[in-house]
């Protein structure tokens, strides 16, 4: 036969073949380009949209995880422990102020009345007067902070799931429902240690356990026998026991939400300015080998720290009015007949007294008192996360 007609007579077997071939060589095309994308879908230098939502959760869960509970909790509290030991003697000195303590008061209202203030209680009880109450201050801000700094973090992460939700306002509202979350399980050790730093007499001073007596077993409201019926309403509610450990809590909480909040929203705001591309090189560090992946380089020592003075000034500003209204309503057993006001009458009382100004007495302490030690709570949390690998 000839060769032409043999070729011819070949091709209609080749022919069947080649569909199946076809049909193979898809597949395989198909299976490499499948691997290739889930490849490329984790490499870490692509950008947000090519990476898998498990990856995402997985951050997520870790922050979750008991490790970094427990990491960022001992941080938090060993942060807050040093800010309050560096400015311990003018935190004393600022609770006598606004507290109106009656063997005070002719120092109230200048610097040469603060210097007057901290010689007075040196010459009465040594270097340690300056420190009273701070043992209490240690066992109240070390769950406080640890609380606080904890509650922050977790709260962030379920309001900011991405980057293009970090506004302002998700910042501010996370830092304040951590702010009062830590309050509420911490307040009581904070009326105790007020208490402490508001006496000042030298003899028959009261110890920690008859501080804690006294407050529960406190009765601030006295009714006269004559009294219409209506007067009587109030004495259903407990007044004395458990309830008398959260007497000021409402202004607390009320400070707290624009404190707590504007606290971490400039921090974290001031922070994003330092980290600008054009600001890096003198205000970063390089990132530890042990950072966790996305997160932000840590700031030098003097960007951190200018972060946080800035931060303080900004929170202490906006919430000192009721924070004055609080320690007067801490110390309503402790002064006078022990009767309790409510916000709206001791806010009265201090306009009655002093006028405008009286809401903020002590604020000049109250700067030089909140600068160093916001300043020095969130440069130790930075560094201790950076300690701890988170």
């Amino acid at each position: 036969m000839p060769p032409a007609l043999i070729s011819h007579a070949s091709m209609p077997g080749s022919a069947s073949n080649e569909p199946r071939e076809v049909a193979a060589d898809a597949f395989r095309l198909g299976a490499r380009m499948q691997k290739e994308k889930s490849e490329a879908a984790i490499c870490p230098t692509d950008d947000e949209a090519s990476v898998p939502r498990s990856k995402k959760d997985s951050s997520s869960q870790k922050k979750r995880s008991l490790d970094y509970l427990w990491r960022s909790g001992v941080a938090g509290g060993l942060a807050g422990c040093a800010a309050k030991t560096v400015v311990a003697p003018l935190d004393r000195v600022k609770i006598l102020f606004q507290a109106h303590n009656p063997h005070f008061l002719k120092y109230a209202g200048s610097w040469w009345g603060f210097g007057e203030a901290i010689k007075d209680i040196y010459r009465q009880d040594g270097l340690m007067g300056l420190f009273r109450g701070h043992s209490a201050t240690l066992l109240r801000i070390f769950p406080y902070a640890g609380i606080k700094f904890l509650a922050y973090e977790q709260i962030r992460a379920l309001v900011i799931t991405r980057k293009d939700h970090e506004t302002s306002l998700r910042r501010l509202v996370s830092g304040s429902l951590a702010g009062v979350t830590s309050v509420f399980f911490t307040y009581p050790l904070e009326l105790i240690r007020v208490r402490l730093a508001f006496e000042t007499k030298r003899e028959g001073r009261s110890s920690l356990r008859s501080i804690v007596r006294q407050i529960y077993s406190e009765n601030a409201l006295t009714i006269p026998k004559n009294a219409p019926a209506s007067a009587h309403a109030p004495a259903l509610i407990p007044r004395t026991g458990l309830v008398n450990f959260y007497r000021g809590f409402s202004p607390t909480v009320l400070g707290m939400l624009p404190y707590a909040g504007m606290s971490f929203l400039t921090h974290d705001t001031v922070g994003d300015i330092f980290r600008h591309p054009k600001l890096a090189r003198w205000t970063t560090l390089p990132q530890p080998e042990n950072a966790p992946a996305g997160k932000a380089a840590p700031l030098r020592s003097w960007a951190e720290l200018s972060a946080g003075g800035i931060a303080g000034l900004v929170s202490q500003t906006v919430s000192y009015p009721l924070e004055v209204i609080r320690r007067r309503m801490q110390v309503g057993g402790a002064v006078g007949d022990g009767h309790r006001l409510t916000i709206g009458e001791t806010a009265k009382l201090i306009m009655r007294e002093r006028g405008f100004r009286g809401f903020f007495v002590g604020l000049t302490i109250g700067y030089a008192k909140v600068v160093p030690m916001v300043a020095t709570s969130f440069y130790t949390y930075e560094r201790l996360k950076t300690f701890f690998g988170i």
